[in-house]
């Protein structure tokens, strides 16, 4: 039996390049035909001429965190979804956000995730994720069943019922976030269950280390309503391999620049999805890329995982700062590299640093950036010019270092 999925994993990285960036004209012509929302927000754009990651680069982001309200202007997707591709089934996440599930067997491909964290036909799998409106559930029943899983629906809580379920049919794996298998674990027995797939929240690595000891190995997938499937580990677990047919970039939070490789940035994600495509879509989440291949033998794009979230957007004196008015500032200086807002406050005063990476930093005329940062936010802000590398690298376009009592 195979130790991958399909032989996708295992390709030359510039083929499989240049096979997904070869799919980007026929993606945006078909989404400008049959998605009320493209046929807007590209207008201007000829398909064809998007075939580099440079061009894909200049086309807008469609964020999120913006959805809600434009949900509330079309439901129920905002005409995001193709006007020409069945909707099996429509669900609710927080916010409220409202997530379509096209037709296929396996719709957000998680099933590469399962069967690199050991599941196979045959194996019986108790999921722990909701199938009470959002989709949760139903994302990773979908990608058991494409491994030749049976699987039990168990759903979140009721941990007594759950425990008594697996007594009963003993499943050899688990689905769910990792908190719950936890608890499971602490309440009673689930010696059957040797192997786990888990997503939803952050896995520390002692929590891991303390499955192992129990005989559990546990292996992360990341995954979201809106793209399915966006990376995930291996045994190897050294690090996050990107899905094999959506292409992956890490921005600058707040703007449409990708950062250097190495650099904490918000994931976007281009998925080509006939009944729900997604073109330079932000999750809201901070990751970065990691040199190399997998040792596994998997050979795609490898991110870090998830480390926070994008939106740091935050009130100062009764005014919302965003991480893209920022990038206002920073953009009329050539020789900024980044920069990072500091809110902190003084006496019960709301203050502001802009902190400014600089290869040139005797060229920055200091008043004229204060002066911009008050053209820009509306707020006075203090200024501290620093040479390359001296932010941190984490993502933060705004650090609010104030405390409330």
């Amino acid at each position: 039996m195979s130790e991958f999925f399909d032989e996708l994993e295992t390709q030359d990285a510039t083929a499989r390049e240049q096979h997904l960036l070869g799919q980007l004209p026929e993606l945006i012509a078909r989404a400008k035909a049959d998605c009320d929302y493209y046929r807007s927000s590209l207008i201007d754009v000829d398909p064809q001429t998007i075939t580099s990651r440079e061009a894909l680069e200049k086309l807008p982001i469609l964020r999120k965190s913006s959805l809600i309200k434009l949900q509330q202007q079309q439901y129920p997707f905002a005409g995001i979804n193709s006007n020409n591709a069945p909707i099996e089934r429509v669900f609710q996440s927080p916010g409220p956000i409202y997530d379509p599930q096209g037709s296929g067997s396996d719709y957000w491909r998680t099933g590469r995730a399962f069967y690199a964290a050991g599941f196979r036909q045959g194996d019986l799998v108790q999921n722990c994720l909701s199938y009470h409106l959002t989709p949760g559930g139903f994302i990773l029943d979908a990608g058991a069943k494409a491994c030749g899983c049976s699987v039990i629906p168990a759903g979140p809580g009721q941990t007594e019922q759950q425990l008594e379920v697996i007594k009963h049919l003993k499943p050899q794996g688990y689905c769910g976030t990792p908190s719950f298998l936890n608890i499971l674990r602490q309440k009673g027995d689930i010696s059957s269950i040797k192997k786990a797939l888990v997503t939803g929240e952050a896995l520390p690595e002692s929590l891991r280390l303390s499955f192992e000891d129990s005989g559990i190995s546990v292996l992360q997938a990341y995954a979201n309503a809106d793209a399915g499937l966006i990376a995930y580990e291996s045994k190897a677990k050294m690090g996050m391999i990107v899905a094999e047919d959506i292409i992956v970039e890490i921005v600058r939070p707040g703007t449409n620049k990708p950062v250097s490789e190495g650099e904490v940035g918000e994931i976007v994600i281009t998925c080509f999805n006939e009944a729900y495509p997604l073109i330079r879509f932000a999750t809201g989440d901070l990751s970065a890329v990691l040199p190399g291949q997998s040792p596994c033998g998997r050979t795609n794009m490898m991110i870090k995982g998830w480390l926070g979230r994008a939106d740091q957007t935050t009130k100062v004196k009764g005014m919302f700062v965003h991480p893209e008015q920022i990038e206002q500032i920073v953009c009329h200086y050539p020789s900024l590299n980044k920069a990072r807002l500091v809110v902190s406050s003084k006496n019960h005063n709301d203050e502001m640093l802009l902190i400014c990476e600089s290869s040139e930093p005797e060229s920055i005329n200091e008043a004229e950036l204060r002066d911009r940062i008050k053209a820009v936010t509306k707020l006075t802000g203090r200024v501290k010019l620093v040479g390359l590398n001296c932010i941190a690298n984490d993502g933060k376009v705004i650090e609010d270092l104030r405390v409330y009592n």
